[in-house]
């Protein structure tokens, strides 16, 4: 294997996917999804489709356990409601800390684990799909510019120099994911963004806030199914 992508099955990661998978070929690349205790499995299930599209390798890591306490609004077990409105408006409410969808330093875990992964399996490179979007605000600071470069160099340090981790959209906006996802065939309607776990997409909850305004700044229509304010009820 050439390289590993840390896969959740969304939009951002399969990009990433589709982005290795054109530079090595699928035959050198695997796809790593985490379940990390989120309350549906649509996540876990579009990585499976996606994954099986490109042809891929797909091994899954349990690491549920390392969240339990949490009061993150995805995970099983929290009281928290999922919130409905965009990012800007969260972070007004926590006064600018992380808004209660963020997993408790999430990508640095996956990130280490998905570096002895990759190691095991002789990856050269580990692709993420963290970008400026996330970061905004502060919202996931472990998808931040600084983070990236921090967890970057130890990874490579702590490898040896084996393995590197590669973020090809840490500096651009969500709709420019969208944009090189759409040159590059990636099979949007089988990607999974909502924080939400109905048959549809949620359409308010901040991801998929995002995702539609992606889509709308590249004059693209989302494949993927909304709720009607009528199936909110």
């Amino acid at each position: 294997m050439k390289a590993l992508v840390l896969f959740s099955g969304g939009l951002d990661s399969s990009v990433c996917l589709g982005l290795a998978v054109k530079k090595y070929g699928a035959d050198e690349v695997m796809a790593l999804s985490v379940y990390y205790g989120q309350k549906h499995k649509k996540e876990m299930e579009a990585s499976e489709k996606v994954a099986a599209f490109y042809g891929v390798k797909r091994v899954t890591l349990d690491l549920g356990e390392i969240f339990r306490g949490s009061r993150c609004s995805l995970l099983e077990g929290s009281a928290e409601e999922i919130p409905h409105e965009e990012y800007a408006e969260q972070l007004a409410k926590t006064g600018g800390a992380p808004v209660n969808t963020y997993v408790p330093f999430r990508n640095g875990l996956f990130l280490s684990a998905a570096a002895s992964v990759g190691l095991s399996n002789g990856c050269e490179v580990i692709y993420y799909g963290a970008h400026a979007d996330d970061a905004a605000g502060n919202a996931y600071p472990d998808t931040s510019v600084a983070f990236n470069r921090l967890i970057s160099e130890a990874v490579y340090e702590g490898s040896g120099g084996a393995i590197q981790i590669v973020a090809p959209f840490i500096n651009a906006s969500k709709a420019h994911v969208v944009a090189v996802g759409s040159e590059i065939g990636v099979p949007f309607a089988l990607t999974w963004s909502c924080y939400e776990g109905h048959e549809k997409a949620c359409g308010t909850c901040g991801t998929c806030r995002d995702r539609k305004r992606a889509f709308e700044e590249n004059g693209l229509v989302d494949p993927v199914e909304y709720e009607t304010a009528e199936e909110k009820r």
